[in-house]
């Protein structure tokens, strides 16, 4: 089969498209899928990098990918609720850049027979990681003020619509046409960062959360309240200013296994939630769609396709 491999570590000139053996089966709680398609994001690039090295080592070459949507091909003889020829979305840790995958059957849901196999893995880490941050970490009750830096992304799209179901008052950041984007996703309050300052407009969110990074991190806790809590997805906030503060302050690496889609899922087909698809692009363009998210500006999720 081909699969789009790191070589090395570097920039995207590292990327080949590489014939490699199909994988099996080898666990009997294993399914087999036939990827029709799979998402960028940015971890993949941090492993390319080699920032990741120290906590997720690997080895050349490898098949990066973190989500895929598809058709089951095979199943192991523990596998309860999945049949060959369903079609499902799943989550991985590597190995989705490619036309086949194999993961447990705990990373695999239903793909919702409603949307596209593109919409459908478009959800995948954004709706995981959103549900980690508001349900199990933030634990968002109705009528709370959320407040997220960096909002039109793919991962805050998925934050504001999980969050206004949940009754969430939502004030997000963004630029450009981004503006117009996470209003029609529900948000409350649109601020944008490049001509507003959020710590003047923005006083006592009960939870917020920061998909931006970078210097501006410490500021938020300004617009955090006392006894609050801030969650970033980017880098560790800084527990000095934790404590100075009041707040709970933590980096979260979100959990994509298959019960962290439930509830989004359920939103979707409810009419609640909708995925937020920027750009698709054949396989074998993987370098030209990690350079286009790299370079940020992108409201949604660039989506490849495997012929």
């Amino acid at each position: 089969m081909k699969a789009i491999q790191y070589t090395a570590f570097g920039n995207t000139e590292v990327l080949t498209i590489n014939e490699v053996s199909k994988p099996s089966i080898t666990d009997q709680n294993q399914i087999l899928v036939k990827i029709k398609a799979f998402t960028i994001n940015p971890l993949d690039m941090k492993i390319r990098q080699g920032f990741m090295q120290q906590v997720y080592p690997i080895q050349f070459p490898f098949t990066p990918g973190l989500d895929a949507s598809g058709i089951i091909e095979a199943v192991g003889s523990e596998v309860q609720n999945f049949s060959i020829g369903d079609e499902v979305i799943v989550s991985s840790m590597g190995g989705t850049y490619a036309e086949y995958c194999v993961v447990p059957e705990k990373n695999v849901s239903k793909k919702p027979s409603q949307i596209s196999f593109e919409e459908a893995v478009a959800l995948v880490i954004p709706v995981t990681t959103a549900h980690s941050l508001l349900v199990n970490e933030g634990n968002v009750q109705k009528d709370q003020k959320v407040f997220i830096q960096g909002a039109s992304g793919a991962v805050g799209a998925a934050l504001i619509q999980l969050a206004k179901a949940l009754g969430a008052y939502v004030i997000g950041t963004a630029s450009g046409e981004g503006i117009d984007f996470i209003k029609n996703l529900g948000a409350d309050e649109a601020i944008d960062y490049k001509t507003q300052d959020f710590t003047q407009l923005v006083k006592d969110a009960d939870l917020v959360i920061d998909c931006a990074g970078g210097p501006s991190q410490n500021s938020l806790f300004e617009v955090t309240k006392k006894g609050g809590t801030l969650l970033s997805i980017t880098m560790p906030p800084s527990q000095e200013l934790a404590e100075q503060f009041g707040v709970k302050a933590q980096f979260i690496s979100s959990d994509n296994s298959a019960k962290n889609l439930v509830y989004g899922l359920q939103l979707l087909n409810e009419g609640k939630l909708k995925p937020s698809v920027a750009k698709i692009l054949p396989m074998n363009e993987a370098a030209e769609a990690q350079n286009l998210v790299s370079s940020g500006g992108i409201n949604g999720k660039v989506v490849l396709t495997v012929d």
